[in-house]
């Protein structure tokens, strides 16, 4: 495929040849015409598998998942995704509504999440990143102030 890596229309139609059982699967499952680029073919394959895990998990477990109290939105976050993707089916409309129900009631996220229409799990993705930044950039400040006599 490196070969070809400027011809994305191409690169749209060799992508299935190097995909596993898992991945084709979600592939197969994509509408048609859903995609328009090679970029957004790449975002729905990133958003969809975060991790890799084959073993499929019942939708209890997700629905268990919270935020433990002290640890970093990055940790509940890299949970989440994990488990999200050893779920059998579509479960996008899950993780939408799951996904903000585990976050502590005073979290910034939630809140957010709470105020702003999420349509999509690369949305609810764009939206973590961007608290996670700000969460390890607060981690930062604070290691610096330590350092300070």
């Amino acid at each position: 495929m490196a070969v070809h890596s400027k011809d994305k229309a191409l690169m749209c139609k060799v992508l299935p040849s190097s995909l596993g059982p898992v991945a084709m699967r979600w592939f197969d499952s994509l509408r048609a015409n859903s995609i328009n680029s090679f970029k957004e073919l790449t975002q729905a394959f990133g958003s969809h598998f975060v991790t890799c895990r084959r073993v499929a998990r019942p939708l209890a477990s997700l629905l268990s998942l919270s935020m433990q109290e002290g640890k970093t939105l990055k940790t509940y976050s890299d949970r989440y995704w994990e488990m999200f993707n050893e779920m059998e089916g579509d479960c996008d409309g899950v993780a939408l509504n799951t996904f903000k129900i585990g976050l502590p009631t005073n979290h910034g996220l939630r809140k957010s999440l709470t105020g702003k229409l999420v349509t999509n799990v690369r949305q609810l993705i764009d939206y973590i990143d961007k608290y996670k930044r700000v969460e390890e950039d607060q981690q930062q400040e604070k290691g610096k102030e330590k350092v300070i006599p």
